[in-house]
């Protein structure tokens, strides 16, 4: 039987992937595949712990609703930029894009 604990045990895994993730790789691509993982586990922690908190009411499922509404408005916004710095610079490495640096 699956606890409490259990999910967020996962949902830490899923954290710290991410974490490890966005601060490991260069790839533009892969380091918003990692936000989007650290977003995840956020969302997997509002509804594990809104139904452990308050069990008839649906206060974690509507922020995690929230969060993967605004995950997939970032994600859609990100891929059109890193899409437009490809056609510019021809390359998504996160340490050769500079255009932005003082």
């Amino acid at each position: 039987m699956l606890t409490i604990h259990h999910y967020l045990i996962v949902s830490a895994a899923l954290f710290s992937l991410g974490i490890f993730g966005l601060l490991s790789r260069r790839n533009a691509v892969v380091v918003l595949m990692s936000i989007e993982l650290i977003l995840n586990a956020a969302s997997m922690n509002f509804v594990v712990l809104g139904q452990l908190v308050t069990p008839g009411m649906v206060t974690g499922k509507v922020f995690a609703i929230f969060i993967i509404t605004v995950a997939a408005a970032e994600a859609a916004v990100a891929m059109a930029i890193i899409v437009g710095i490809f056609k510019y610079r021809q390359t998504v490495d996160v340490e050769k894009i500079t255009d932005l640096k003082w």
